[in-house]
């Protein structure tokens, strides 16, 4: 009990409280509200400078603030074509364990996973096996709705949709010439070269992709697609006979994207949605990157996806295309031929990176990736703000992370 004496103290100190607990909530709000609004400032920057034009060469020198806001807004800054999520998503289970101590070496110096997601450049990362979500992790910012720019991830979602538009009658196979379906190439370097040729990036046409060269191709023409791409790649010379080197082409995965969607008669979004994104139970809208607004995609580049729905990606490969209706979606043994060495590389197939221990992974600049291991059932993918497109130190730690949590569920 207390005094009358005593309550003017009691009452004074419960205001006193109250108004320093209210301030503080105030003070919380009024830094969201200026994070939200530092962030619109960004988005309206980036979205004045890009106009109304393709994603160019100018993404890859943005900076990492830039970066870190755009790479999660990209239907704000550049036109995009939306990719609706299932009604009913794909079920994720769940069996929760601490992989925080996993350990790897890096340049003589042994790091924890822990380590890895408190990198400034980690910005989520998951785990999945046998379709339950092992462990997961955002960057502060971010959580399990925020999409992220994919860039070259959505080489091997394009892939996967050649392999659909096979399966459908559209394509009757790999091994069809590129101006087949694409006449205007008729009479370039490209007259030669056949659909399996520039699935392997193995057509023997010339294409740089120096991304801190503004003049390179990629800087100049990885952004293009419909008739302005043909028109930049029927330039191009030929230094190899089709099949025969492999050398890194987004220009060529763009061309994948023009002769999918001269096989199907339709966009690649909506294709995508048909026959991937809500069919297999994706949870999230994604959005994919047009060359100009109400255009066409860049087969090459440019999925904007949760990071779950970058999980069941992974799923659906290991799945081989096969719906859980047991609907088959991509040709009986497709991600089999789509992971099996090319000719010219044996680290690549079909736009997949290919791994030792029969893993396999979609991979984009600036350290995004997709890893899948089917020995393992094992689905790990990352979204990452790394500081350089290609060859920093954090890409050193993706794939030295990725490879220790492979190697713990081996064990």
């Amino acid at each position: 009990m207390f005094s009358i004496r005593t309550f003017p103290v009691l009452f004074l100190t419960w205001v006193y409280a109250l108004v320093s607990s209210l301030s503080s909530h105030a003070q919380s709000a009024l830094a969201e509200t200026n994070a939200g609004a530092a962030e619109k400032a960004i988005v309206a920057e980036l979205a004045e400078k890009a106009g109304d034009e393709v994603i160019d060469g100018g993404i890859l020198f943005w900076s990492d603030e830039q970066r870190r806001i755009g790479f999660k807004n990209l239907e704000h800054i550049y036109p995009t074509r939306r990719v609706h999520a299932a009604s009913t998503p794909y079920p994720l289970g769940k069996r929760n364990q601490d992989l925080s101590s996993i350990s790897y070496r890096l340049d003589g110096q042994e790091y924890l996973l822990s380590d890895f997601l408190d990198h400034p450049s980690s910005i989520g990362l998951i785990v999945v096996q046998n379709g339950d979500v092992i462990t997961e992790y955002y960057a502060q910012g971010n959580d399990s709705k925020s999409v992220w720019m994919s860039f070259s991830v959505t080489k091997s979602v394009t892939s996967m949709l050649i392999g659909a538009a096979i399966a459908d009658g559209f394509i009757e196979s790999v091994d069809d010439k590129v101006v087949d379906y694409l006449p205007r190439l008729r009479g370039s370097s490209y007259e030669n070269a056949t659909i399996a040729n520039v699935l392997h990036m193995a057509s023997g046409v010339r294409w740089d992709e120096d991304y801190t060269n503004p003049r390179s191709d990629v800087a100049r023409g990885g952004g293009l697609n419909g008739i302005e791409l043909v028109r930049f790649l029927s330039k191009l010379p030929r230094e190899h006979t089709p099949g025969e080197v492999f050398n890194y082409s987004t220009g060529e995965t763009n061309l994948v994207g023009e002769i999918l969607r001269s096989a199907i008669g339709n966009n690649a979004s909506t294709y995508l949605e048909a026959k991937i994104w809500s069919a297999f139970g994706m949870e999230s809208d994604a959005v994919w990157a047009l060359g100009t607004p109400m255009g066409a995609e860049l087969g090459g580049c440019c999925i904007s996806a949760t990071l779950r729905d970058f999980a069941r990606i992974g799923l659906f490969a290991l799945n081989d295309g096969v719906l859980s209706s047991g609907e088959r979606v991509l040709p009986k043994g497709w991600m089999t031929r789509s992971t099996t060495p090319s000719p010219a590389e044996e680290g690549y197939g079909y736009l997949w990176w290919l791994y030792s221990e029969e893993s396999f992974a979609a991979r984009g600049i600036f350290g995004q990736q997709i890893r899948i291991n089917p020995s393992q059932k094992l689905v790990i993918a990352v979204h990452s703000n790394a500081p350089t497109a290609v060859g920093s130190t954090y890409h050193g730690h993706v794939d030295a992370a990725i490879a220790a949590i492979e190697s713990h569920f081996s064990q």
